[in-house]
């Protein structure tokens, strides 16, 4: 567990963090970038969350949240060998697997895609367009981290599938209040 009994160290008021292993990295670094969009998708999660009250989704997003620490401690974790151990957190094929299984669960209530979706409706829906979206910059900035250094595949597979969820949660969520807002290629030309 962790403990923190203080939030400031000034270990990084020379623009450095530290890494699980110990090792400093400029806060400007690829690795960093990544770790730091994690946590903002982690926030914009939390903020579809708060939107969605009681919708039986919040209960996923907050498993998610917590998946989002693990995968932010994969990433500030240096190395090649990407299983897990009592001291190492590593995304695992069972994390990814279980997001499939949801986005299948959901997606059976679903009727099927017949135009593009505007991020808009309710407060709730936009909420997890926007997460969405988030979590997208989370993984190009994976992908560009993946080109200058080992990360695990699977963190790299949880990021993609976990903004396919999203979308599908707010497409869920669109049905059951009032239906998505469609795309209307041209609409406003004339």
């Amino acid at each position: 567990m962790v403990k923190l009994n203080k939030i400031y160290t000034r270990t990084g008021d020379d623009g450095t963090t530290g890494l699980v292993d110990g090792s400093r990295v400029p806060k400007s670094a690829a690795r960093m970038a990544l770790i730091g969009d994690v946590d903002e998708a982690n926030s914009a999660i939390g903020m579809a969350i708060a939107a969605l009250a009681d919708d039986p989704v919040a209960a996923d997003l907050i498993r998610i949240q917590n998946d989002l620490f693990d995968l932010g401690a994969d990433f500030a974790t240096p190395g090649e060998d990407f299983e897990p151990s009592e001291m190492v957190l590593r995304i695992v094929p069972r994390q990814v697997t279980r997001l499939e299984d949801e986005i299948d669960a959901m997606n059976d209530h679903l009727e099927p895609l017949r135009s593009f979706i505007l991020p808009g409706g309710t407060a709730a829906v936009a909420a997890l367009h926007f997460a969405r979206s988030v979590v997208r910059r989370a993984e190009r900035s994976a992908v560009a981290a993946a080109g200058q250094m080992p990360l695990n595949p699977q963190a790299l597979a949880y990021l993609n599938r976990l903004s396919d969820h999203l979308f599908v949660a707010a497409r869920l969520v669109a049905s059951r209040s009032g239906g998505e807002v469609l795309w209307v290629p041209g609409a406003s030309r004339t």
